[in-house]
């Protein structure tokens, strides 16, 4: 679809009445567009938002642009720390076409999240993420449904929507047997992001009773990424603010620079333990690295996903993030 046809479709979702204006500059895939691997560090993009609280097209398109730079291996928008919820049906649409466009040309696997309060809804934006060239699609489960059987209806009619690959993001109580039932039942769903119970003690059997096919990434910040990759995880979906820091861990361990990969995971582990304490601290560590413009939430900050008791980025938060990223720009790729 042309860029002039597909303004027009956005404009009939509204789009354009909300003052959602895709940058000039962004081209859209075809839905046959090449793959890319889907392995290595996939971080969760955040959500920028005007002084106004309008969605920032320009500076999400700026954080695939910086996540390239920084030699990540993909990119994932919108899910819990992109505060997804928050976001109307033309925002997520016109966001994911922004995204799409810009990525069309980089390095990082685009993967678009497409979870709904209903099934009828996530195949909508499934269908969409095919059609614009998207990589890959991940989905959570929809709110409040723990059945095995309404989560396999839920995920084979979000599979059978579209050729990508898809990612289920395990949460809550879903289990090891629901988690292979649906790949084997469902032959897109090859990929889970596991943060459902033990992610560490249940790379194992998933791995070993898929023959290895079921690939496993797990989320968390990436706290235990070292651990990860000697377990065999296919990737990790930490926070995007320090992206680049991850993936040069990534790629030191898997080039057999394992000490090399310790030590750079030790600079990342010193921002997960700070960005824990402040309610906003990842999209401030954007802000300051120069992809937002701004730095504020449409959740209040003990909403946001993982943000529970953190405290208030006051000035000497602000001034303790600046302080710890010019001490780390050493090892910072973007």
């Amino acid at each position: 679809m042309k860029l002039q046809a597909r303004r027009e479709f956005l404009r009939t979702l509204g789009v354009g009445a909300m003052g959602l204006a895709l940058p000039d500059s962004i081209t859209f895939a075809a839905s046959e567009s090449a793959s890319k691997p889907l392995r290595g560090i996939f971080p969760i993009a955040q959500t920028p938002f005007t002084e106004s609280g309008e969605l920032d097209l320009d500076s999400l398109v700026a954080q695939v642009r910086f996540i390239d730079k920084g030699g990540v291996h993909g990119f994932v928008w919108p899910q819990l720390a992109s505060e997804w919820d928050t976001l109307t049906e033309a925002e997520r649409l016109a966001g994911a076409e922004a995204i799409a466009g810009a990525g069309k040309k980089l390095r990082p696997a685009i993967v678009l999240g497409v979870q709904a309060p209903d099934a009828a809804t996530a195949v909508k934006y499934a269908k969409h993420a095919g059609k614009i060239g998207a990589n890959a699609i991940i989905s959570l489960p929809p709110p409040g449904k723990n059945d095995d059987k309404a989560l396999f209806r839920y995920y084979k009619e979000i599979g059978a929507a579209t050729e990508l690959p898809l990612f289920v993001q395990a949460v809550g109580n879903m289990s090891v047997e629901a988690i292979l039932d649906m790949y084997r039942g469902i032959p897109t769903l090859r990929y889970v992001k596991d943060e459902a119970g033990q992610p560490l003690m249940r790379v194992g059997p998933l791995r070993q009773q898929s023959r290895d096919e079921l690939k496993v990434f797990t989320g968390g910040h990436g706290k235990t990424l070292i651990d990860e990759m000697i377990r065999g995880f296919s990737g990790s979906m930490p926070a995007a603010s320090f992206a680049d820091v991850y993936a040069a861990a990534w790629d030191l361990w898997h080039e057999g620079k394992k000490q090399r990969a310790l030590e750079m995971f030790g600079n990342a582990a010193v921002l997960i333990n700070e960005i824990s304490v402040y309610a906003d601290g990842m999209k401030y560590i954007l802000h300051l690295r120069g992809v937002f413009k701004t730095y504020g939430s449409r959740q209040r900050p003990n909403e946001i996903a993982g943000a529970a008791n953190r405290t208030p980025l006051d000035e000497t938060g602000k001034q303790v993030l600046r302080e710890i990223l010019d001490l780390m720009k050493p090892r910072l790729r973007a």
